[in-house]
């Protein structure tokens, strides 16, 4: 009977992954923020139109209407996607928030930046601000963001059709919407349809 001698690798420690931290934005982050949503590849699933003046970027970060939100994400001191995330205000759909623009940098797209951003988002509306209903309006052809928004318990509840102007035509938008059902976040609160 023979030994088959092994040898042993020693091990290879992966450098280790930096983590994406997520916050809310602040003045400094204007310029990063800006370059983000005016990237040509990026503006291009936008329904915003490209060449914004940076002045409206660093506004709607210095001063957001009350129930807007700006978070940020982050790797080390690079700012490489930003959400925009507002409350409603009117009596009757105070229980609703609304999610966009969301983009992340090109370089950074597919590393889990769109999840670190939809994961803080979907904490602040459970657990801080008691949202039942997010809701969200994405390109028709997305297939990235509509993805990630499935996998974070969004549906397309409708499209809209030739809502939107992409690159000299008219486009089509699926409206979609993550609806928090009684208990989800362990405060009881309404049912499917809504606060109870």
């Amino acid at each position: 009977m023979g030994f088959v001698q092994i040898r042993r690798q020693p091990a290879q420690l992966a450098a280790p992954k930096q983590a994406i931290h997520v916050r809310h934005a602040e003045a400094p982050d204007a310029d990063a923020v800006h370059a983000i949503f005016t990237d040509p590849e990026v503006m291009h699933w936008l329904i915003d139109v490209p060449y914004a003046p940076q002045a409206q970027t660093r506004k709607n970060i210095v001063e957001p209407p009350d129930g807007r939100y700006m978070l940020v994400a982050g790797d080390g001191e690079a700012i490489v996607g930003a959400l925009g995330f507002g409350a409603q205000t009117a009596p009757r759909i105070r229980h609703v928030g609304r999610l966009g623009p969301i983009a992340v940098a090109r370089a950074w797209q597919g590393r889990g930046v769109g999840s670190a951003l939809m994961r803080a988002a979907i904490d602040l509306a459970d657990n801080w601000l008691n949202l039942v209903r997010l809701e969200l309006l994405v390109i028709d052809g997305n297939d990235g963001a509509i993805g990630l928004y499935r996998r974070c318990g969004f549906e397309i509840e409708g499209t809209l059709r030739a809502f939107g102007f992409q690159a000299g035509r008219y486009v089509d938008v699926h409206t979609m919407a993550r609806v928090r059902t009684a208990g989800a976040n362990g405060s009881g609160g309404g049912d499917e349809r809504g606060p109870g």
